[in-house]
C-alpha cells in the first residue's frame, strides 16, 4: 500500500484545486483500494476498512463526522 498522505490533491481557501492534480489523488485512492481488496480475508472490505484506507476522518476537527 502506498505511504499514508501519498494523494496530492489539496486546495488552499483562495484556489481551487489543479485537476490533474485532483485526478492524480483519486487514482492513488483507488489504486490504495484495489491493494486493500488484494489483500483481504474475506470477500468485500467492510465499510471500516473503506474508511481505514481512505483515511476518512483522518483530517477532520474534533467533532469528528
Amino acid at each position: 500500500m502506498a505511504p499514508p498522505g501519498t494523494a496530492t490533491a489539496t486546495a488552499n481557501a483562495t484556489a481551487s484545486p489543479d485537476p490533474e492534480c485532483v485526478a492524480l489523488a483519486e487514482i492513488e485512492l483507488c489504486g490504495e483500494l484495489m491493494i486493500a481488496a488484494a489483500t483481504a480475508d474475506g470477500e468485500r472490505l467492510s465499510p471500516d476498512r473503506i474508511d481505514e484506507v481512505l483515511r476518512v476522518g483522518a483530517e477532520r476537527g474534533p467533532r469528528g463526522r
